[in-house]
Parts: C-alpha cells; sequence; structure tokens
C-alpha cells in the first residue's frame, strides 16, 4: 500500500470513519475511497454493498477485477438503563462483536455483579454520554421508562446519528415521549428515526427474547440499510 494512502487511511480510522480501499488486479493501481466520497465514486454501488456487510472481496467491475479492502470502525452498543433486558442484551451484542457500555444512574441497578464483564457507568446520561463518543457506528437503546433517564439519552443519540435508536415502551408511552423531545427542540424527521416499539416484531415477551428482537432489528439496520454504514 502507498504511504500516502496508508497516511490517509489511518486518519479515517483515528475519526471512526469508514474507507475503502480499491485495487486494481492487472494494474495494482490502488485508491483510497473515503466515507464522504462514496456516493461520487464510479463503484458507488459496490462500494456501498460492501460497506454495509463489512467485508472485502473481490468484484467485477467495468473497470475490470478490483479487490476492495473494507475498512469499517467497531461497532458500539449503548443501552441506557441497567435492567433486566439489558442483561440478555449485553451478552448477546458481544457476542455479535459490538463494544457495549451499560449507563443508569441507579446504582442498585448498575453494579458490576449484575453486567460481569461489561461497562457498566452509575451516572446521569448528561455526565455519561459525552465521554463515549457517540457516533454513526453506534447501537443506542433506552430502556428504563423514566423519561428523567431516557429522554435526555434519546437527544444525544439523535444529535450524534447513531446508525440505530431503538426506545422501549408501547406505542401510547412513545406518542408522549415524541411529544416531550419535540418539545425540546427535536425535529419531526429526527424522531422518526427512534424504533419504538423497539425490536422486531416476533411476539418477545421475556427480556430475553426482548434482547433477540432487539438485537435481530440492529441487525437488519446494520446490514440492511445504506444508513446503517454512512
Amino acid at each position: 500500500m502507498r504511504l500516502d494512502i496508508l497516511k490517509a487511511l489511518n486518519t479515517e480510522r483515528v475519526a471512526r470513519r469508514a474507507a475503502v480501499v480499491v485495487t486494481h488486479q492487472e494494474s495494482g493501481e490502488q485508491r483510497l475511497v473515503t466515507q464522504d466520497k462514496v456516493a461520487a465514486d464510479s463503484l458507488r454501488d459496490l462500494l456501498e454493498a460492501h460497506l454495509r456487510s463489512g467485508k472485502s472481496g473481490m468484484e467485477d467491475t467495468a473497470e475490470g477485477k478490483v479487490f476492495l479492502t473494507v475498512h469499517v470502525p467497531p461497532t458500539k452498543l449503548i443501552a441506557i438503563g441497567a435492567v433486566h433486558i439489558s442483561q440478555a442484551l449485553a451478552p448477546i451484542a458481544a457476542l455479535l462483536g459490538y463494544d457495549v457500555t451499560i449507563v443508569d444512574p441507579r446504582t442498585a441497578f448498575a453494579s458490576p455483579e449484575r453486567f460481569p464483564g461489561v461497562k457498566v457507568i452509575a451516572e446521569w446520561p448528561d455526565t455519561a454520554l459525552p465521554p463515549l463518543g457517540v457516533d454513526r457506528y453506534t447501537a443506542f437503546v433506552a430502556l428504563t421508562h423514566d423519561p428523567k433517564v431516557d429522554d435526555p439519552a434519546l437527544l444525544h443519540a439523535l444529535e450524534r446519528g447513531c446508525f440505530y435508536i431503538g426506545a422501549l415502551g408501547s406505542r401510547k408511552t412513545h406518542g408522549r415521549r415524541l411529544e416531550r423531545l419535540k418539545g425540546q427542540g427535536a425535529s419531526d424527521e429526527a424522531l422518526a428515526r427512534i424504533h419504538a416499539p423497539i425490536g422486531l416484531p416476533i411476539g418477545a415477551i421475556s427480556p430475553p427474547e426482548i434482547a433477540v428482537a432487539i438485537m435481530g432489528e440492529i441487525t437488519s439496520r446494520l446490514r440492511l440499510t445504506p444508513e446503517g454504514k454512512r
């Protein structure tokens, strides 16, 4: 790899931005396509597909055979609420490669004993979230049912452009939530990004089932939509 490409790629990695190195197999010529340049690239559709899958691979194109080396930042999962659903969700997400963090100001719930091997922050979202680097490669779920905890966390997630934002609660509960968030300045367009009721509609009842439904919806958002890998 050329030194200039390597330096540029490292810059993108540090900034947690996706990029693809395109290598022409016949000539050996390489170019780096950063995330902000994908839409204008001649291989746009292929690049977007590989970014969604997170996988590198060979492709036949109008430019000849090319190898696409995909560099995607590691995904994060931030769960607001150290509840039973989070206890089931954390190990599933970790198994799928997510860096998991649980945030809950209630110290009786947010304890290492309840979440072995998981980063737990017993602080209010206003304090806990800014240092975590929430970004477009973060899945964000609000699970406390407490507006004092969930609402400021959801506003932070919306501002940071998370690829998935979900909130626990019925449609009626979510309707009231939307009114509160709109009253705090959130736009209708932004609020439409919140998945609620949270998770795929699989009839989940128990906390582990709800956790499976949530991770299924997160995975679908990550892998099957362009917004998952922006």
